[in-house]
């Protein structure tokens, strides 16, 4: 029964935040109520994150990418009146799409989600996508970006298809790094650094739910009143231990230079996950709860400068939890509310492991008194992996994508040569020929060209050839059609 499968982590999530449970867990799993041991997206089985990132001038932009080794069920609600996205119409309950491959969280806006062209091209490689054809796949990949350009100098100086596929090169199961990395690397909001946060919870039964998060809106983590995090509040446990109220002298200083030059263009993207299997219309639901969490934690929200987008994904096997079965509603309120207070969490963890840049001020910096007794800051600034993108990567990435082996026609030797041994295929990925070079089993399509096929010098040669000598003759023609007389008029 479904209802006996979930009644430990509907009970867990449905008490006052912060409380942490004493159940009956699984031998690998923490406490009912307690984070998942990195307190982090990627507790959720079959989640992991790939970030890379450049703060070197004239770039302040990177992508964060969310991969599901196993396509899994996604939806998303997106209430931001700015919003820069990709591929979500895929994810309605009337369309036909079964799920995802990864999600991307990025930077540079419009012009960022380039970027799902590398992610889409690692999947590629892997095999990984909807078959369609013949041994062909369809990596499905929304995106939703935030607006960071010209941030770090040149508004041009953004990501592209080499950084999507160092992103997803990068996917782990581990720690996920927080603050100014991947997609956040450019993020701010309220006049101060925003950045990447993450957060988890089990719900006991070996059931998950976490959150990962950009924070750059055009509102506000911070309460002014007192000038404390909205989402503190929503921590678990010790999760925030040694985090208090900043001190009335440090509270709401003159306006830094940063705030004044806010640009109105913003926008705060999450992904929230469960192993819990869903419907596609329950996942549709839970990013829509979701939504609340951005409420609890940034003031205002959802104005018409944001774009403001959460993804859902549901990594679970087995009989889905429905909306409209009344047997299903106890759990999925359970999964839904724990989705909305983890995104709280998660962005009041993305503040304040932002770390000043430039003229744009952190939370922490502004506010020391407040920070000065987290020691887990340090440890949520630097663990996991998020690897800068160097013009070495970059040139590495740019060889990996440069070349795609497309195979010769079939029966293209018109039966000829059949006792010849055939031709290794070339393996995905492969970039060991020159773009352009004919491969050993056709065509192949070259970086930086019109998007079709490279034709083989003697094709090319033979069609020149061609030319020109059909241009000669018809000048012989021309030439002597004036040398005939015309016809005396009768």
């Amino acid at each position: 029964m479904k209802s006996s499968r979930f009644a430990a982590f509907a009970a867990a999530a449905l008490v006052c935040p912060g409380l942490v449970l004493v159940g009956s867990p699984a031998s690998a799993n923490p406490a009912a109520g307690a984070p998942g041991a990195h307190n982090a997206i990627t507790d959720v089985p079959g989640i992991q994150v790939g970030q890379v990132q450049s703060d070197t001038a004239p770039y302040l932009t990177g992508t964060s990418v969310v991969y599901m080794p196993q396509m899994s069920v996604a939806s998303v609600d997106q209430r931001g009146g700015a919003p820069a996205t990709k591929e979500t119409d895929l994810l309605s309950p009337l369309n036909s799409n079964p799920g995802v491959n990864a999600i991307q969280l990025g930077g540079s806006s419009m012009y960022g989600l380039s970027a799902t062209n590398g992610i889409i091209r690692w999947l590629e490689d892997r095999g990984e996508g909807v078959r369609v054809g013949a041994g062909g796949v369809a990596p499905i990949v929304p995106a939703a970006d935030i607006f960071d350009l010209g941030r770090g100098g040149d508004p041009k100086a953004r990501t592209s298809a080499e950084w999507g596929y160092l992103a997803a090169q990068a996917t782990s199961d581990g720690p996920v790094r927080q603050g100014g990395v991947g997609g956040g690397t450019g993020a701010r909001g309220g006049g101060m650094r925003g950045g990447v946060g993450t957060a988890s919870v089990h719900l006991g039964d070996g059931i998950y739910v976490g959150a990962m998060v950009i924070v750059n809106p055009a509102g506000s983590p911070v309460d002014p009143a007192d000038c404390t995090l909205y989402g503190v509040k929503y921590g678990i446990g010790d999760e925030f231990a040694g985090y208090k109220a900043p001190k009335k002298k440090e509270c709401n200083p003159p306006t830094p230079p940063a705030a004044a030059a806010e640009q109105p263009a913003n926008t705060t993207i999450a992904v929230v996950a469960t192993n819990a299997p869903l419907e596609k219309a329950a996942a549709q639901r839970m990013s829509g709860n979701a939504h609340d969490g951005m409420a609890r934690a940034i003031s205002p929200i959802h104005t018409l400068g944001d774009g403001d987008t959460v993804f859902a994904v549901s990594t679970g096997k087995g009989e889905a939890l429905q909306i409209n079965d009344p047997a299903d509603s106890r759990q999925l309120n359970a999964i839904f509310n724990a989705g909305a207070s983890t995104l709280a969490r998660a962005i009041a963890k993305a503040v304040l492991s932002s770390e000043s840049i430039g003229n744009t001020t952190s939370y922490c910096d502004r506010y020391p008194s407040a920070c000065k007794g987290m020691k887990q800051l340090k440890q949520w600034r630097t663990q996991g992996n998020a690897p800068d993108v160097t013009p070495q990567t970059f040139a590495a990435a740019t060889q990996a994508l440069a070349q795609t082996p497309v195979p010769a026609p079939a029966g293209a030797d018109n039966g000829k040569g059949k006792d010849k041994p055939k031709p290794k295929a070339a393996p995905a990925g492969n970039t060991t020929n020159d773009a352009g070079q004919e491969s050993q089993n056709g065509m192949v399509l070259a970086s930086g060209n019109t998007g079709g096929p490279t034709l083989s010098t003697g094709v090319t040669t033979g069609l020149l050839a061609a030319a020109i000598l059909g241009v000669g003759l018809l000048g012989m023609h021309l030439r002597g059609r004036r040398r005939t007389p015309s016809a005396p008029l009768s």
